[in-house]
């Protein structure tokens, strides 16, 4: 075996994998992150710390691709029509963003000494945010398909199509500055332009015309590997394609995906892919770790501390400001700009080429990378204290009415999809409704379908009695989270115990404990609607009407039976009565007398946390 610095020995690969599966869920236990996290796990085991690996490029190089699989399945969740409608985010919001803080770096680079060439160079390579950084902080809190979260996405695109005339740049200003390298045997301009349109025109053909007879040909052979290898291919074989043409291989990777988004086979590709993804992503952080240069730091701490700082404040002010300029609320603006402040891995590419070409010397180049990838490793951090110190935006009240001296004869807390309908019956019989609710764009879209809805807190006695609880005869609480509709379900009974309460219950254990609350009517939101869909099924399914409205009073009966054991006994009670489906005998229905009493008794009340399945 050997034991060179590129790693192939055994023990490294174990070490490799042992850094990541000890830093991560560690990081991800102080909240810190799965990226900083990989991050310091590879600068540990790098070749400045540790020195398990003296060759990081080696690993950087195999881990690329799991950015380019990451945009392969940005990709396929990336209709044609969905990235058409996103084309003024990518050509509008990115390009204002990339030329605006590359001009205001740009600056900066000048003012700490460098030539105008090498700054300007510096400076764009930074404005390339870290692709990989950013999309695993939004997967990891759920934003990428929020719209803010899709408005980044475009962001990025763009910044993945720039590395193109970047590295144009690069070679222009190679061949008309003094003391640069003169490739005179580089190819013109307008061939490079060529070959990355015939490569993108390739990809598009194949991914329109080849993929989906390619899928439905191994499908049929059955050889469910070859159909994981096929996956393989068409991610790899997009990437490769790009990059002859001079493109980035994650770009390449996202077209194939988008191409590829209303395949039938767009599931399976998605399955085949994603295990290799993460693995490859992390492995790419701990690569991007062990290239941080920690005797560079050290003895030019100044400089580079200086550099971070200028660095990310003055792009997060561009950032800020072209989101302004672009609509964006204040609390997205900080958002995002906390989270693009950092330069990418683009910047890799842009400072080695500008490094061959002699538009950037070695100190130079070394201090550039070691900024940038200090910087991914502070994104996280940056990201979190943003979020701890910016205070959370308050919505516009423009057009909505707070609650004040309402008379309705029943009142509704809560207007979601669920108290949507239960209103329609009351308003039928011409019964006057109050309605009030927390959520302004809730309030808004109900009042284009007719609605006049008030803007108030359920939670709050002097909400409840402005909203006409007081002389309300039945109260509706309709709210989503059980916590919230117990606190006004204890403030209903103790101050308006006039009033009837009809509380919307959001599964057997919260039910459980509004019958012990006493209110009138409890039901489980999804109960009678999974009960008709159920007996749909069944129907369909060729069992007769008949038989079906009997097998829908037994499993009414058997529900009815459970909660009366469960009142009695606890959330475990009444388990027999759930048919399952394992080979288990049922027994009879039993006959439980239903209590006069509503409280429960003290095991029932102690059970009511468990989970239930119904």
């Amino acid at each position: 075996m050997e034991h060179a610095a590129g790693g192939t020995d055994l023990g490294l690969a174990v070490a490799l994998l042992a850094a990541g599966v000890v830093a991560v869920p560690l990081f991800r236990l102080l909240g810190l992150g799965a990226v900083l996290g990989y991050l310091t796990a590879g600068v540990l085991v790098g070749p400045f710390a540790l020195k398990l690996f003296n060759d990081p490029q080696a690993v950087l190089h195999i881990a690329e691709f799991g950015v380019v699989m990451f945009l392969f399945l940005i990709g396929l969740e990336m209709r044609p029509a969905k990235l058409w409608a996103m084309r003024r985010d990518i050509f509008g919001l990115g390009l204002a963003q990339v030329m605006t803080c590359g001009l205001l770096l740009s600056g900066v680079g000048i003012a700490f000494g460098l030539p105008i060439p090498a700054a300007v160079i510096g400076a764009f390579g930074f404005v390339l945010s870290s692709t990989a950084v950013i999309m695993k902080m939004m997967e990891d809190r759920g934003e990428v398909a929020a719209a803010s979260g899709q408005r980044s996405v475009a962001i990025l695109l763009f910044e993945d199509l720039a590395i193109i005339p970047l590295l144009a740049l690069v070679a222009i200003l190679a061949s008309i500055l003094p003391g640069t390298v003169d490739d005179s045997h580089a190819a013109p301009l307008w061939q490079t332009v060529a070959l990355a349109v015939g490569a993108v025109a390739l990809v598009f053909v194949a991914g329109r015309y080849l993929m989906n007879p390619l899928f439905a040909f191994l499908a049929w052979s059955g050889a469910r590997e070859v159909m994981t290898a096929a996956a393989l291919m068409v991610v790899l074989g997009s990437a490769l394609f790009m990059q002859w043409g001079g493109l980035s291989m994650a770009m390449g990777a996202f077209l194939a995906g988008v191409l590829l988004s209303e395949s039938t086979f767009r599931h399976q590709l998605e399955a085949d892919v994603e295990p290799f993804r993460g693995l490859l992503l992390g492995l790419f952080f701990l690569g991007v770790g062990m290239s941080l240069d920690l005797k560079l730091v050290i003895n030019n701490w100044q400089i580079i501390a200086g550099g971070v700082v200028a660095f990310v404040l003055v792009k997060s002010i561009g950032i800020y400001a072209v989101a302004r300029l672009f609509g964006a609320k204040n609390r997205e603006a900080i958002h995002r700009a906390s989270m693009f402040a950092q330069g990418g891995e683009f910047a890799f590419v842009l400072y080695a080429t500008a490094l061959s070409a002699g538009i950037l010397d070695t100190e130079n180049a070394a201090a550039m990378t070691a900024i940038v990838i200090l910087s991914m490793a502070l994104t996280p951090l940056l990201v979190m204290a943003i979020e701890r110190l910016t205070p959370p935006e308050k919505e516009s009240m423009d057009g909505i009415e707070e609650a004040a001296d309402l008379h309705g004869r029943v009142l509704f807390v809560g207007f979601g999809r669920f108290a949507q309908v239960v209103s329609q019956p009351l308003l039928a019989k011409g019964i006057d409704v109050s309605i009030i609710e927390i959520d302004v764009e809730m309030i808004r879209a109900a009042a284009t379908f007719g609605f006049k809805i008030y803007y108030g807190d359920g939670t709050r006695l002097d909400v409840l009695r402005a909203s006409g609880a007081a002389h309300a005869e039945a109260i509706l609480v309709c709210v989503e989270k059980p916590d919230v509709a117990d606190k006004i379900v204890e403030l209903c009974k103790s101050e308006f115990p006039h009033a009837k309460l009809f509380v919307r219950a959001f599964d057997r254990g919260h039910a459980l404990r509004l019958i012990n609350a006493g209110v009138e009517y409890q039901l489980r939101e999804t109960l009678e609607s999974a009960i008709v869909f159920g007996r749909k099924v069944i129907t369909e399914l060729g069992v007769s009407e008949e038989e079906a409205d009997e097998i829908i009073v037994d499993v009414r009966r058997r529900d009815e039976q459970r909660l009366e054991l469960q009142i009695a006994g606890g959330l475990r009670s009444g388990l027999t009565l759930m048919r399952g489906n394992t080979a288990t005998t049922q027994p009879a229905p039993l006959v439980v007398p239903r209590r006069e009493g509503k409280g429960l008794n003290k095991e029932a009340a102690e059970a009511i946390e468990e989970k239930d399945p119904a």
